[in-house]
C-alpha cells in the first residue's frame, strides 16, 4: 500500500473517534483529541511509520518487536512508532490508535475537569 493509501486509511480510523481533528505538524498528518496528539503518520530517516502513545509501562514490550522503534523526540513520554514498510494488520493499527486516543483523551478530560473546578 502506498504512503497516501496508508495515510488515508489511518485518517479514517483516527477521525472516526470522538472530538478528534487533524493538523499538520512538521509536515506530518497529526491526529489530536482536545488539542493533544494521539497519532502521527511520520517519516523518519526516509521511512514512513505510525506513531502512537502506549505509555512508559508498556513501551518496553513493544520495543522487543522489531516492527516498532522508540519515536524520536517524544519516545521518552511513552511513544512508539510502527514501521509501515511491511504488511500492516489494520486491526492491530486500529487498537494501537484507540489505545493512544484513550490515554490522551483521558488526560485531556481530567485537565478540563480541573480547570472547570477553579
Amino acid at each position: 500500500m502506498s504512503d497516501v493509501g496508508i495515510a488515508n486509511r489511518l485518517r479514517k480510523i483516527c477521525l472516526a473517534l470522538d472530538e478528534t481533528d487533524e493538523t499538520e505538524t512538521f509536515g506530518h498528518p497529526t491526529f489530536r483529541v482536545a488539542g493533544k496528539a494521539f497519532c502521527v503518520f511520520e517519516e523518519y530517516k526516509g521511512k514512513p511509520a505510525i506513531a502512537v502513545k502506549v505509555g512508559l509501562p508498556l513501551q518496553g514490550a513493544f520495543l522487543k518487536d522489531e516492527r516498532f522503534y522508540r519515536t524520536p523526540y517524544v519516545g521518552q513520554h511513552g511513544w512508539v512508532s510502527l514501521k509501515t514498510d511491511g504488511r500492516l494488520d489494520w486491526r492491530e493499527v486500529e487498537e494501537l490508535v484507540k489505545g493512544s486516543y484513550r490515554l490522551m483523551a483521558r488526560r485531556s478530560t481530567a485537565a478540563d475537569r480541573a480547570r472547570k473546578r477553579r
